[in-house]
């Protein structure tokens, strides 16, 4: 699959989001709930779409956390690749994965953290942050309701008309 191909998968994510956030009591944070903004948009003529958003958390109402993050496609080693800087100074990578149209998989580096990104509805993308359990299973770490800003870009797909050769 050619690079345009790759990058047409990040279509659902494009756009202008409001952020809901959800922070259950974990190892890594005690229980808060918080709200934000975010941009997805295409970057680099294409190559790469850009993750920018700022949110503040009720456990820490003086404090807003921006961050920066860049998705891109790895030809050479044939995986979608995630850099994340945030203005605390912290930043990780991921590895990612598309599962169908609508769910974008993160697999966090030095970390056991995993992130989806799902497609609820055209307008509805829900976030979610696990971590292994020591059950076997997985617990929420965070929780992310985008709701899309109305009017913001939406990608639209071409529709193919066939025209009877006359």
């Amino acid at each position: 699959m050619n690079l345009n191909a790759q990058m047409r998968k990040y279509d659902f994510l494009i756009g202008e989001w409001k952020l809901k956030y959800r922070v259950p009591k974990s190892i890594y944070s005690e229980a808060t709930t918080g709200s934000g903004e975010g941009t997805f948009k295409r970057a680099l003529a294409g190559k790469c779409v850009f993750f920018d958003y700022s949110c503040t958390l009720r456990s820490a109402p003086d404090q807003t956390t921006t961050a920066h993050g860049v998705f891109a496609w790895d030809e050479k080693a044939g995986i979608h690749r995630y850099w994340w800087f945030e203005s605390s100074g912290a930043f990780l990578t991921a590895i990612c994965n598309f599962i169908g149209n609508d769910t974008l998989l993160m697999n966090w580096h030095d970390t056991l953290l995993t992130q989806t990104f799902k497609k609820a509805d055209p307008d509805k993308v829900v976030l979610r942050m696990e971590n292994p359990n020591p059950d076997g299973g997985y617990e929420l770490v965070m929780e992310v309701i985008l709701s899309r800003v109305r009017g913001t870009h939406r990608v639209r797909r071409k529709r193919h008309v066939l025209h009877p050769i006359l």
